[in-house]
């Protein structure tokens, strides 16, 4: 049956997601008074934190490979002083001559027992456990371990003692550690959406039972499933604007405060896992996926409920 026009205005105006006082009653209208905007914000300042921890994860394993990629030491251990520092002079005039090598230092004494003290203790004696010379190389970009053995092999002749090893070796087990740990950083991610998600579908369908009466009240007078789906996604919408704004702050300054703590350890390592422009601007998307994700839960909610329900 075809219902009245002034019946069919009053519907519309009552339904209307953006216009009348008849849809906001609906729902509760104390935005800040219920759990949805501060449970919103939780997730939002978690998902913040744990997508920052993924992409400084990334750019320190990233950065840290391409470094070490090109990168090689050389360590010649020898009890005797004066043929240990001989071997040094003969390998780096060796190695500098190399066109695969574009850099060589040879690290002062002192510098190599600063680094060998926190395991040795001060004022080590070189007849009681011989500190080695360390020579660093950088290599050409591209170089493979075929050039690193060639390299090893030219050594053996002006340096006996000397062992060369690429810098990616041994810090292979740290890399692959610090890529599960981004890994895991996301599928946090994507269980916080999951979580998120099914935190707005309960939300959902609790206001669709505790507002049943109502809901076929409006169905009487002619409201469709599309119209009171439009009034729990805006009442959602600025339940996950509050809550997302919220979250976004204390994720941001959560972030801040960790990228202090790091910067005060002064490591080159640590120092490869900080955040650029661009994920500073994925950071701020966080809320808008995460609006987006409660708004499209509570729609799908109350479609799919209000078909079993009527």
């Amino acid at each position: 049956m075809k219902r009245p026009p002034v019946v069919t205005r009053a519907v519309e105006r009552g339904l209307s997601p953006f216009r009348g006082k008849r849809a906001a009653h609906l729902l509760p209208r104390a935005r800040l008074g219920g759990p949805m905007p501060w449970v919103i914000a939780i997730m939002v300042a978690i998902t913040v934190l744990a997508t920052a921890g993924g992409l400084a994860l990334s750019n320190l394993v990233a950065r840290a490979s391409g470094d070490l990629a090109s990168s090689a030491t050389v360590q010649i251990v020898d009890p005797d002083p004066r043929t240990r520092s001989a071997q040094a002079e003969a390998a780096r005039d060796l190695l500098a001559s190399d066109p695969v090598v574009v850099s060589v230092a040879v690290l002062p004494e002192d510098e190599v027992e600063a680094l060998l003290e926190p395991w040795l203790g001060a004022g080590a004696e070189d007849d009681a456990l011989p500190i080695p010379a360390l020579i660093e190389l950088r290599l050409r970009d591209g170089s493979s371990e075929t050039e690193l053995a060639r390299l090893a092999d030219l050594l053996a002749e002006a340096a006996p003692d000397a062992r060369i090893d690429a810098q990616s070796d041994w810090l292979a087990p740290v890399l692959s550690a610090l890529s599960t740990l981004r890994w895991m950083a996301f599928g946090l991610i994507a269980l916080l959406a999951f979580t998120g998600a099914a935190a707005v579908w309960l939300a959902a369908r609790n206001a669709l039972g505790s507002n049943r009466d109502t809901i076929e009240i409006v169905h009487l007078l002619g409201g469709s499933d599309d119209q009171i789906a439009r009034i729990f996604q805006r009442s959602i919408l600025l339940d996950a604007l509050v809550g997302g704004l919220l979250g976004l702050l204390a994720g941001f300054a959560a972030v801040l405060l960790m990228g202090a703590q790091f910067a005060v350890l002064d490591s080159g390592l640590v120092a490869g896992g900080g955040l650029d422009r661009l994920d500073w601007m994925l950071l701020a998307l966080v809320p808008l996926f995460a609006i987006a994700i409660a708004v499209y839960t509570a729609r799908m909610t109350v479609l799919s409920s209000l078909r079993k329900m009527l």
